[in-house]
């Protein structure tokens, strides 16, 4: 569970500030609020903008009538520790509210919020739908228009990902909202593909600013209590389960050529979790599940926490560690194949449990010998490949790493 920091509790007055620039927008922050649940009407997104969140990314907007199901979540709980799970299974689909009253929600925000980015969420079923949509958000005062080529759980035909998948049905609806309108554009896209990057490059082409990435993955559950009236369906899976999924996909967004503006989304709980999508290039990041666990109030957490970090390290400017990461990506050839790190085994700290030995012998390498007097293990150097699944099982947190050697051929 995340452990609240109150903003007012602690003297930032020597912390760097964390404004940025998306799209021409300038942000007092990162982080936005994703399009979802969390933003439904004028009372909630005003809410997280008093806490401290810079902007939202509004749930979206729709001309077909939504009617929801009940129940609609459902969750992947940490050793059946109920109140904190790691995925989170989700049926909702668009705002079920009337076009005018949303757009009149936007409106008010951004009169009431000026120093915040209001950005309407849409998503049409035909161009003109589009468009209409587009420009509704324009003469709301919207800061910019996300299209949402993603939804997994769509009713109607022709929405949501199955639109997301098509390169050229992304690339004719961007371009006809880029004719429309004179704000930013940036599609959403699916993850329910295997290349990402081919549906956001026809985007680019057709004039998009940025890429946001990901919306939910298809997914099933099974509990019996997450039925709908004796029936199931695949729906879209999120949460903390699906980060190293979301920074796949923004690492293969931000490796193509032509090097798009990202707002990253995707199981962000944390500043870390932020940081991991910022290192990647994001400018922003979208939090969806992490606000429905534990409330907006962990915007503290996520301000307080990369401020201190960029402070420890000497940044001043958040744009300095925008993309910092990506050098470091290779492809698998490339990759050091000559050298090796061993584990090294912490008796102090170890508690006797074998695990890995259990792990090493059934699922390694068998390279670990356990005394079951002493009750410790001993590394056997010359079947050890270093592959660390015996550090990554330990409990206890007893096996450290050698220095990095030659391998003995």
């Amino acid at each position: 569970m995340i452990r609240s920091i109150h903003k007012d509790d602690v003297d930032d007055n020597h912390y760097p500030q964390l404004n940025i620039d998306f799209c021409g927008i300038k942000c007092e922050n990162p982080f936005f609020l994703a399009s979802s649940a969390v933003c439904t009407n004028y009372e909630m997104v005003a809410k997280a903008f008093d806490a401290g969140w810079a902007g939202v990314f509004y749930k979206t907007i729709c001309m077909q009538e939504i009617s929801e199901v009940s129940p609609r979540f459902d969750a992947m709980h940490s050793n059946a520790t109920h109140g904190d799970f790691y995925g989170f299974r989700n049926m909702e689909q668009l705002s079920e509210n009337p076009v005018e009253m949303d757009f009149d929600i936007l409106h008010r925000l951004k009169q009431n919020y000026p120093t915040k980015v209001v950005i309407a969420s849409i998503m049409g079923q035909t161009e003109d739908q589009w468009i209409t949509l587009a420009k509704m958000a324009e003469d709301a005062g919207c800061d910019a228009v996300e299209l949402n080529f993603s939804c997994p759980q769509m009713k109607h035909e022709g929405m949501g990902s199955d639109v997301g998948q098509s390169p050229e049905l992304v690339m004719a609806y961007t371009a006809c909202v880029k004719k429309s309108v004179k704000i930013p554009v940036i599609p959403k896209m699916t993850p329910n593909i295997t290349h990402i990057a081919e549906p956001a490059k026809s985007c680019l082409q057709a004039g998009a600013d940025a890429i946001s990435a990901i919306n939910t993955i298809k997914s099933v559950t099974m509990d019996a209590d997450a039925e709908v009236a004796g029936q199931r369906t695949i729906s879209g899976y999120s949460g903390r389960a699906v980060r190293p999924i979301a920074l796949r996909h923004i690492l293969e967004l931000a490796q193509m050529p032509e090097k798009p503006k990202l707002s990253g989304i995707g199981g962000i709980e944390t500043w870390r979790d932020a940081l991991e999508f910022i290192q990647l290039g994001c400018s922003n990041v979208q939090v969806c599940t992490a606000v429905m666990q534990y409330g907006y109030r962990i915007i503290d957490d996520l301000i307080l926490g990369l401020q201190r970090y960029m402070a420890k390290r000497g940044i001043t400017e958040l744009t300095s560690l925008v993309g910092e990461q990506l050098p470091k990506f290779l492809k698998p050839d490339h990759l050091d194949r000559d050298t090796i790190i061993y584990p090294k085994f912490n008796k102090g700290l170890c508690i006797g449990c074998g695990r890995c030995e259990i792990s090493c012998n059934d699922g390694g390498h068998q390279a670990i010998v356990f005394d079951h007097n002493t009750r410790q293990p001993r590394l056997v150097g010359s079947k050890c490949v270093g592959c660390h699944l015996c550090r990554l099982v330990c409990p206890a947190g007893a096996i450290g790493v050698t220095k990095r050697t030659k391998k003995k051929h």
